[in-house]
């Protein structure tokens, strides 16, 4: 710090003689005076200097007033402006001794120079927290941000603001660790269209350079680069936008595990400079070097978002390590029934539309619905595994297309060939014994022959998934008498009342037994994801997958929930679920029905109250099974 000692000419006769102040001495001109940043003043005055202090300073002196002591020698009636009162420090008689006005100004020397030292720590401290509360918001803000093109704007634009640089670029490692992408730039001075590009990781380039050696690079003039460095200044930029590049600034990104994964790099430091008011009333902005502090402050938000960047990168592996999980249950679900191959694909494409349909709905009941991407990434889970739990049923059970289990159907089947052939013999030998003629057997043959084959017509109608008609029904309590010799020479029933039990299932092709065992999946579905330590953001999946069959009526399963305790998102994956199981490809225990008829036993339903009718309309009005990609579902 720098002392000046404006002085009187009295004053100045008087202390002209001693030593030991040090300070540069200046006379007190009443046509203007100022004080550089880092100079304390102190005014020793004499009555020549009352009229000059009788009136303010002739120019604005800002916080440089705070700097500015007066020692007065003179006439105690002497009037002094108001500002000039208020820094009087001490007031002489006018015949003062040298020796007294030379301690007076030594004392306020000690003043000034504490009041100027604790403003500048206060400034400095001020400074720093400043520095400090920023940084802690740029930590929150990075934290928060989940968008990776947002996230690498928020690096750069809060580097660049707390450095006050005009321009910047961000470049990331590649995973592999063997290049350098380009990934963002901008510029306040000139406006132009980012291109990505990938370099080279070498030394041949600052941010190159800044990468392989974790160094930090800090230029006054990009085209002045130090003799012997390895990197060069690359013009391309400035030449195709007439930009001039100056102060460069270049930090490395490292995790705390030391490896850098990105260069922060700050082009063109700008200073505001005041006018000067004989020339010009508008300020104007200069380019100067990056100091100590901008790099410190580089580095720090450099090495945060680092940590943002490689949480970000963790996070993305990890989403897509679970949707793999996913993509492979989904796979194993699928694989034992491929019959139902993609439902669950389509089912969770056609929530997602329903959703985003429901989202956009302007009036009706879903007029205030509203979707989170994160939300719409949860209802999709629940929607792909909803039916996981089927691995936990039989596969015999899941994939059985007829009443008949194929081994049962092939072993009744079988009893009707030795019903046949024990018929045939049977004829024979009662020929034999009764001497009948050839047409009498022939005609006995054929009798048992038919009444065989007509018994095997009915098991086989049956045995169909489809309801069954009355007089199939009826035909198979015919069949409850009819008896065969078996190979051993034994009379025994020729269908077992079991199997004429399974035969007469009214609709469909599942025994009760077997029906419950199909609906125990959405409760295994429950258990399994239940066992899944779901992150906060997807906590409902196993909830939502739980309750994709149940209907606002309370007709549904496994608990039979009504309308008050369905979520939305439930409500729009069982009208996707059903859609789809309607109107999907074939089934073997059942034809798929075309797109209008499935809408119009959704109808039904809605009209019974089963399904949520404001969002079937939303369905239907939207055409999700379009927005899903599923022209022809």
């Amino acid at each position: 710090m720098r002392r000046v000692l404006f002085l009187g000419r009295q004053t100045a006769d008087l202390i002209a003689g001693l030593s030991g102040l040090e300070a540069r001495a200046e006379p007190f001109r009443a046509d203007g005076w100022s004080l550089e940043p880092d100079e304390v003043g102190l005014i020793v005055a004499d009555p020549s200097l009352a009229p000059a202090l009788a009136a303010p300073p002739p120019g604005g002196l800002g916080e440089a007033a705070d700097r500015i002591a007066l020692v007065y020698r003179g006439e105690p009636g002497d009037a002094l402006d108001p500002f000039w009162t208020a820094r009087l420090s001490f007031s002489l008689p006018a015949d003062a001794p040298a020796a007294h006005v030379l301690r007076a100004a030594r004392s306020v020397y000690r003043v000034l120079e504490e009041r100027d030292r604790s403003a500048r720590d206060r400034r400095e401290l001020l400074a720093r927290t400043s520095e400090i509360r920023a940084l802690v918001e740029v930590g929150v803000a990075l934290a928060a941000e989940t968008d990776r093109d947002a996230l690498l704007e928020t690096i750069l634009s809060r580097a660049r603001a707390l450095t006050l640089a005009d321009a910047g670029s961000l470049y990331l490692v590649s995973e592999q660790g063997d290049a350098l992408h380009f990934a963002l730039a901008q510029n306040d001075s000139v406006r132009f269209d980012f291109e990505a590009a990938t370099l080279p990781l070498d030394e041949t380039s600052i941010a190159g350079f800044v990468a392989l050696t974790g160094s930090v690079v800090n230029l006054a003039d990009a085209r002045e680069i130090p003799g012997g460095a390895p990197y060069r200044f690359d013009p391309a930029f400035d030449e195709r936008y007439r930009y001039r590049t100056r102060s460069v600034l270049a930090v490395p990104m490292r995790t705390p595990a030391g490896r850098t994964i990105g260069v922060l790099q700050l082009i063109n430091r700008t200073r505001r400079v005041l006018p000067d008011a004989a020339t010009t009333a508008f300020l104007r902005l200069e380019v100067v070097a990056f100091d100590e502090g901008n790099a410190e402050i580089a580095r720090s938000l450099a090495a945060q978002a680092a940590v943002a960047v490689e949480n970000r990168r963790l996070n993305e592996s990890i989403r897509a390590l679970f949707e793999g999980f996913v993509d492979a249950s989904v796979t194993a679900i699928e694989q034992r029934d491929p019959t139902t191959s993609g439902h669950s694909q389509r089912v969770a494409l056609l929530t997602a539309a329903l959703a985003e349909a429901a989202d956009r709905a302007d009036e009706g009941p879903y007029a205030a619905f509203r979707i989170s991407r994160q939300e719409l990434r949860e209802l999709r889970y629940a929607a792909l595994l909803h039916d996981f739990g089927k691995v936990g049923v039989r596969e015999h059970v899941l994939v059985k297309a007829r009443k008949l289990e194929p081994d049962a159907r092939r072993l009744v089947r079988a009893r009707f060939d030795q019903a046949l052939l024990s018929a045939a013999a049977e004829a024979w030998e009662n020929a034999a014994r009764g001497g009948w003629t050839e047409d009498r057997l022939a005609a006995a043959l054929a009798e048992r022959r038919a009444e065989i084959e007509r018994a095997w017509k009915i098991v086989d109608r049956a045995d169909e998934p489809s309801v069954l008609l009355r007089e199939v029904g009826a035909g198979l309590e015919d069949l409850r008498g009819l008896t065969y010799r078996d190979a051993a020479g034994g009379l025994a029933p020729l269908v077992s009342d079991d199997e004429l039990d399974r035969l007469s299932i009214s609709r469909g092709s599942l025994t009760p037994p077997e029906r419950e065992e199909i609906r125990s999946h959405v409760t295994q579905t429950f258990r399994f994801l239940t066992r899944i330590p779901w992150t906060p953001d997807l906590a409902r999946i196993p909830d939502w997958a739980y309750a994709h069959h149940e209907k606002l009526d309370g007709t549904g399963y496994p608990r039979r929930l009504t309308a008050d305790t369905i979520p939305a998102p439930v409500r729009m994956l069982t009208i996707c679920d059903i859609f789809d199981a309607l109107a999907a490809r074939d089934r073997p225990y059942k034809k798929a029905v075309p797109r209008d008829r499935a809408l119009a036993i959704l109808e039904d339903d809605a009209r019974r109250g089963a399904v949520d009718a404001d969002l079937l309309r939303i369905f239907i009005a939207a055409q999700a099974w379009k927005n899903a990609g599923l022209e022809n579902p």
